[in-house]
């Protein structure tokens, strides 16, 4: 497994290797053990599967508040996105800077986004497939959002954004209030 560090520390981009021959490839895009040998010590408890039909739909920007915080493991199963991982840990040194990244099923590359992370995706193809691992199962009273166009990212969009209601009417990052600190502000 290939590890990449991005400009913020603890999202990282994992790249499996893929063995393939004329019928397609295999790939092993999560092993417990092998990451646990690396560092990475996450039990992911529940896989999602989204597909989003128009280009330039964007998700987000999501998170899920403690107690019931969410690590993430994205992925791209056909079609292209630009995935987006936002610091808002209080007292980082990078709160509110963005990472992105480009998945597809090409590049194989897949974004690990910790708790404390907004996450978010902008579509780049038609019927662009999603799978994401998480280390928390899901909570409707910690579910939330900040607005996807308040944290300076660069979405290359090609076209006005198709967006949920709650993600249109999210609360922006300089109204927001975060309820994750960093670890080294304690």
């Amino acid at each position: 497994m290939q590890i990449e560090e991005t400009a913020l520390p603890g999202v990282l981009i994992l790249t499996p290797p893929r063995f393939g021959d004329v019928r397609g490839f295999f790939s092993e895009s999560w092993n417990r053990k092998t990451l646990a040998d690396k560092g990475i010590d996450l039990d992911f408890v529940q896989d999602n599967h989204s597909v989003s039909a128009a280009v330039n739909t964007v998700r987000g920007l999501h998170f899920q508040a403690p107690p019931h915080a969410q690590a993430k493991l994205v992925r791209c199963g056909r079609g292209r996105i630009f995935d987006v991982a936002v610091d808002i840990r209080r007292g980082s040194p990078t709160y509110g800077q963005w990472t992105g990244l480009e998945l597809s099923p090409e590049n194989g590359k897949q974004l690990l986004i910790p708790a404390g992370f907004l996450h978010g995706f902008a579509t780049r193809e038609m019927d662009s497939e999603i799978l994401y691992k998480c280390s928390d199962y899901y909570a409707p009273d910690c579910d939330g959002a900040v607005l996807w166009s308040s944290c300076g990212i660069d979405w290359e969009l090609t076209g006005d954004p198709v967006l949920s209601a709650k993600d249109a009417g999210a609360v922006t990052l300089d109204a927001f209030d975060s309820p994750f600190t960093w670890e080294g502000a304690r």
